[in-house]
């Protein structure tokens, strides 16, 4: 029935009602002669059906984690007004701008129309709807609380997106200005170096140490920019593949990037936001807590902290507090462990951990706005040491000759 599902095409159709009235839509199905069988069973004369090409040439657009928490917003709010789950879906689906997630969401409405329970219809795309989401949504269903459950998901989901927001415009500034640097150089080197070594070729005197290093420089990446940009190229390919495949260069480099300066804290804040609120959001849910714990080791983003929550499950599962398990560890802070000790006393586990959640991305959000402010003289200097150097270099020969005349 999913693969079925999954062939079905978009087509635009146009027709006339009972009355004669021309009118027009758009319909999902696998042919176009069930298409207009089904506009008739309808009362509808269908004149036009055709396939509605995608936008791009053709080319489909990539689903986001954003257009994912849009949707999970969008369907919690329509069933907690007391909309149908399937028609909730067909309306989100019809309205959705991105057509790969319009395809997504009508086969999981069609999934759900054969009698297939949502949570299961959801997890046939675990790129897209992870085991936590999956998770709260079976016990949503379960315990005939669906509505709740899919507004816990759906704020998790929007906290979760803000906070990865709030980390990538903390690295893009630093990143592209240095990008942009190594580019420049690069031209100076290739382009401009040259012009200056065929002026100085008159001169008729040594060139100053500096100067000779970079026409020297310049003289290699004329004859061997390719040899460079290969090697960075299979560095950058390398890393990704070792991070991918490799269990413990992934622990190590996580490791490495918590103890940069600047980037560092705002990495570990995150990484304690994302497990406050991920533990608060399926503790809330009824989920049990060692259960819990295994889920939420994969959503901080960090394998230091996965790993480190999965030795808690481990402590909590042969009976040790939470708390405990935590201070074992040694990557919580003292305040957020205290914290954990206070809501296991109080049975109010869940809403502490929402707080912790709320302090720490607030902490964040204070960081990357001072973020752009620390690292800017640094970014200047490293931009003032590159292309300052070069220009140096170019008129020192020149500033030596004036001095002789």
């Amino acid at each position: 029935m999913a693969e079925k599902t999954l062939k079905q095409e978009l087509f635009v159709w146009e027709g006339t009602d009972k009355r004669g009235k021309r009118i027009k839509g758009e319909i999902r199905g696998s042919s176009m002669a069930l298409i207009k069988a089904d506009l008739r069973r309808q009362g509808v004369v269908p004149l036009k059906v055709r396939k509605k090409t995608a936008l791009f040439g053709g080319r489909k657009k990539k689903i986001q984690s954003k257009d994912v928490a849009v949707f999970l917003r969008q369907l919690a709010t329509m069933i907690e007004a007391g909309v149908p789950v399937v028609q909730a879906f067909d309306i989100v689906g019809r309205g959705h701008e991105n057509p790969s997630m319009q395809q997504m969401i009508m086969a999981i409405k069609a999934d759900i129309e054969s009698g297939t329970t949502l949570a299961t219809a959801l997890g046939k795309y675990p790129l897209h709807f992870d085991e936590l989401v999956c998770n709260l949504v079976n016990a949503g269903e379960a315990a005939g609380v669906l509505d709740t459950l899919l507004d816990k998901i759906a704020t998790y989901k929007e906290k979760t997106e803000e906070l990865k927001g709030k980390i990538k415009k903390a690295l893009f500034y630093p990143t592209a200005v240095i990008i942009v640097a190594i580019i420049v150089t690069a031209i100076l080197l290739i382009f401009v170096v040259p012009q200056f070594e065929e002026l100085f070729k008159g001169f008729g005197a040594d060139l100053p140490a500096f100067t000779q290093l970079v026409i020297n420089l310049s003289r290699f990446m004329q004859h061997s920019w390719w040899l460079v940009g290969g090697a960075l190229f299979a560095i950058v390919f390398g890393l990704v593949q070792l991070k991918k495949r490799s269990p413990a260069f992934n622990h190590s480099l996580h490791r490495l990037i918590l103890g940069v300066p600047v980037i560092g804290p705002i990495i570990r804040k995150a990484a304690i936001a994302r497990f406050s609120r991920t533990l608060a959001t399926m503790f809330a849910a009824g989920v049990p807590l060692v259960d819990a714990l295994q889920t939420v080791s994969g959503a901080t983003g960090n394998q230091v902290y996965g790993n480190a929550i999965l030795q808690m499950k481990d402590a909590v599962a042969t009976g040790q507090q939470l708390q405990l398990a935590m201070n074992q560890t040694g990557v919580f802070p003292n305040m957020v462990t205290q914290m954990v000790a206070i809501g296991e006393e109080a049975g109010a586990l869940d809403a502490m951990l929402a707080k912790v959640a709320d302090f720490f991305e607030q902490e964040v959000d204070a960081a990357v706005d001072s973020l752009s402010s620390l690292l800017e003289p640094l970014i200047m200097a490293i931009l003032g040491i590159l292309v300052g150097g070069l220009v140096i270099a170019m008129y020192l020969p020149i500033f030596k000759m004036g001095s002789v005349v």
